[in-house]
């Protein structure tokens, strides 16, 4: 985009100290060059910033515009370059921002705001985790103002995230596992998904849930033996679905997977796109589709019905206390790790954005971590420790 306004500097005759200019052509296209009057340049900065936004929006101060009207109009210019999942989280943390501080004026947003609507998150019993999570998607957004120049700096930017401890990697030994896909195979007929397959899929690919289920046929060659994650186009078969970080990616298949996937197939009535999307419920998703009442966000939560609560009832059956399906993937990585792969092989395989989500999986590569680590001490100063430790004497001092 053109700069329509220029920082300049101008010496005093005697060449000791200088003045900052700015130079631009005003609405009716006459040359104009105005004196700031002194020497600092970020507040010269500032006002250039200001000058350049108020030529662009024809106002003769700053943008006023409400936190409300502000949040519609960024989501607007933002458009489809986010996920609708994000799109939503974004609105849902501001409209919060908004109930905490007051639908108040942009150019007033300060970093008490910011410091207040943490607390408040804490008090209203977020865990640190959300109310930091909330805190990011706000900075996030007048992040997103500056890069517009409707405002001169990020007012929340220097608020600090609450502190939270970083979660255990939970994942699943081989001998669960074991037990998820019998469990899972004992589900065989109660409902319409075949968890077995499903189950067994995840813990090779390490493929998302939603990318699972919004997997079809064609994503699929049985030949190569691999499958592939990509996004959906909104079509008369297929609804739209958008990867995570937009990230395409190959994935190896065994010749068994292929050959249950292929006996799968066959079951499957004619034509029907979908691998793990019951023909039963894909009729039903496309009536949504048909009367508008299909979104985006419903591609991750929605095809299919009760998710969470059928793997449960699986994970109950195999004797395992908690967990969640994300944890299956978790244990892909974790299993690569321990097999020898290289930490950006297992990055690209698992679809990580940065390292350092791969680098969580680190605490999970092998079971005997602790016992290694333990002998590793005792062959080292732990065999010093020992000859100079004396017990201590318990008895009581003789008067």
């Amino acid at each position: 985009m053109r700069e329509l306004v220029r920082l300049r500097a101008r010496t005093s005759r005697d060449g000791k100290t200088f003045m900052y200019l700015l130079d631009y052509v005003d609405e009716n296209g006459k040359r104009k060059r105005i004196s700031l009057g002194h020497s600092d340049r970020r507040k010269a900065g500032r006002q250039r910033d200001q000058k350049e936004r108020e030529l662009r929006i024809g106002l003769l101060g700053p943008e006023s515009i409400r936190l409300s009207d502000f949040l519609e109009d960024s989501l607007v210019r933002t458009g489809g370059q986010i996920r609708e999942s994000t799109r939503h989280e974004y609105r849902s943390a501001m409209e919060h921002f908004i109930n905490v501080v007051g639908d108040i004026d942009l150019q007033k947003v300060g970093h008490k705001h910011g410091e207040l609507f943490r607390q408040v998150c804490l008090d209203q019993g977020n865990s640190p985790a959300i109310a930091a999570k909330k805190l990011r998607h706000i900075k996030r957004l007048f992040q997103l103002a500056v890069d517009r120049k409707q405002l001169d700096e990020n007012p929340v930017r220097q608020v600090k995230l609450p502190r939270s401890p970083g979660k255990k990697v939970v994942t699943f030994s081989p001998e669960q596992c074991e037990r998820i896909l019998r469990a899972a195979q004992d589900c065989q007929g109660r409902t319409s998904v075949r968890w077995d397959l499903l189950i067994a899929l995840a813990l090779m690919t390490g493929m998302r849930r939603g990318e699972l289920l919004n997997t079809v046929w064609s994503d699929i060659d049985f030949e190569a033996k691999t499958i592939e994650v990509s996004p959906k186009k909104n079509t008369d078969r297929t609804w739209e679905w958008h990867i995570k970080d937009t990230d395409r990616r190959v994935l190896p298949l065994t010749k068994e997977i292929v050959s249950m996937l292929a006996e799968h197939q066959s079951r499957q009535p004619d034509g029907h796109p979908y691998v793990f999307v019951a023909p039963s419920r894909y009729d039903y998703i496309q009536q949504l589709r048909k009367v508008g009442k299909w979104s985006v966000c419903d591609t991750r939560l929605k095809t299919i019905n009760n998710f969470n609560r059928h793997f449960k009832i699986i994970l109950k059956r195999a004797g395992i206390n908690g967990g969640q399906f994300h944890d299956i993937r978790r244990t892909a990585p974790t299993n690569w790790f321990a097999n020898g792969l290289r930490e950006n092989n297992v990055r690209v395989l698992a679809g990580h954005s940065s390292f350092t989500t791969t680098h969580r999986f680190y605490l999970a590569v092998a079971d005997d971590l602790v016992d290694r680590a333990r002998e590793a001490v005792a062959q080292g100063i732990g065999k010093n420790l020992a000859r100079i430790w004396y017990a201590p004497c318990f008895d009581a001092p003789q008067d």
